[in-house]
């Protein structure tokens, strides 16, 4: 008997628009996605959650903490003094400096988890961060701090975009980006996993987010060399102005759609023998 290996396929940036929001929602009715990770704090959130939610039960739904894009949902003087978020270089300098406000970041982290949660109507299903901003240094404690006191350990999963640098190097594509990751989310597995939550184990998907980058070759190499718990990210979504205005990513986002969307995508799935699963196995 042939066993399917479950792998949960995450479509980054739900509410980071309404394209993006609408090119997600495709996915998960065609059955090609089985999770999404939301920005709370974007106004796209409130008019698109409906409309996610009636995939529950289909994909799973997440936090996608963003402290890089847009703005807070609350005053933030030290890390947002004009209103809107920092960019993710000054954020990483004031991590590594540790100069982070970490009780404004508890509150924000909090007030997103609601702004979720009032939308949606549950809990988030795991947590991860835009631009894998939940790892760094400060940022890491504070929301397993806050995760922790809204009692969710042992009721979700976080992410780990840790991976072997022998998987990564294998992989090839976007190798740099993925090691530098990688060495951000350094003991962050350990640190959740000892406060009672649930991590993947394995992560890829990392690309160049280019238009000329094409997106098979990124999901057959994403799909290779899975850890034994994996996560894959991917970032789909349709092109509108207010992505224009936000996010460096655009077209890139068109072409990943339209591929996961193919038929090249579905035979892809089979020959690798993986069955899309909504959180990762079961250790």
């Amino acid at each position: 008997m042939n066993f399917l290996r479950p792998v949960v396929l995450c479509a980054d940036d739900f509410g980071l628009t309404d394209g993006v929001s609408r090119g997600i929602l495709e996915l998960a009715d065609q059955g090609r996605l089985s999770a999404t990770s939301v920005m709370a704090n974007m106004p796209a959130w409130p008019r698109n959650a409906a409309a996610l939610k009636a995939y529950q039960g289909r994909i799973s739904a997440g936090l996608h903490l963003n402290l890089t894009t847009g703005a807070p949902l609350g005053p933030m003087p030290g890390l947002a003094p004009e209103g809107r978020l920092p960019s993710l270089s000054t954020l990483i300098r004031r991590a590594v400096l540790r100069d982070l406000p970490l009780a404004e970041l508890c509150v924000e982290i909090d007030r997103q988890i609601e702004a979720f949660e009032t939308h949606f109507g549950a809990t988030p299903a795991f947590v991860d961060g835009h631009q894998h901003v939940h790892v760094l240094p400060g940022i890491r404690r504070v929301l397993i701090e806050v995760l922790t006191a809204r009692g969710y350990a042992g009721r979700l999963w976080i992410r780990d975009p840790s991976e072997s640098w022998v998987s990564i190097l294998r992989r090839s594509i976007s190798a740099g980006k993925a090691l530098v990751v990688s060495g951000f989310a350094s003991g962050f597995g350990e640190a959740a996993r000892t406060a009672g939550f649930s991590v993947n184990e394995g992560f890829s998907g990392f690309s160049p987010l280019t238009p000329e980058t094409d997106p098979q070759q990124v999901f057959r190499a994403a799909l290779g060399n899975l850890g034994p718990r994996p996560v894959v990210m991917c970032h789909p979504g349709y092109a509108d102005d207010e992505l224009r205005g936000l996010d460096p990513a655009v077209e890139s986002r068109v072409a990943e759609l339209n591929s996961l969307k193919s038929d090249a995508f579905g035979a892809l799935l089979e020959e690798r023998g993986i069955r899309l699963h909504p959180e990762p196995a079961k250790a």
